[in-house]
């Protein structure tokens, strides 16, 4: 679980996370154009007053957790639901990005395959 693979894909994620939530909190990576059909799915989110806040906190709090190595399991079930409506955003609204979310979500899937035994539990009755 913490070989030196797990641990860079780990600080690879954080970062990620760390970065792209933080920037929709404070705005500091232009924003390129994007199709208009993605342009107007991010401005209903940001219509609603609290989706992307909600998002971007979400995604600062797993970063500290990958980064600090603090509850990793639960950081990467929390984050699993996220990367693939990240996913699904840019496969039917804005191609041209995709893959930075197909590097989020093959991390997140080798990182959860990783910790496996974390999740036995779950599946046990």
């Amino acid at each position: 679980m913490n070989s030196t693979f797990t641990k860079i894909l780990r600080f690879i994620l954080a970062l990620a996370l760390l970065v792209f939530g933080s920037n929709k909190l404070f705005s500091y990576i232009p924003i390129f154009d994007m199709p208009p059909a993605a342009a107007n799915f991010m401005d209903s989110l940001e219509a609603t007053g609290y989706v992307l806040y909600v998002v971007a906190v979400l995604e600062i709090v797993i970063g500290l957790l990958l980064l600090f190595n603090k509850w990793v399991p639960f950081a990467l079930l929390l984050l699993a639901p996220i990367s693939f409506n990240i996913f699904l955003f840019h496969v039917f609204l804005d191609v041209s990005d995709i893959w930075v979310a197909i590097v989020v979500v093959v991390i997140n899937i080798i990182l959860i395959y990783k910790y496996w035994k974390s999740y036995r539990p779950l599946f046990q009755y």
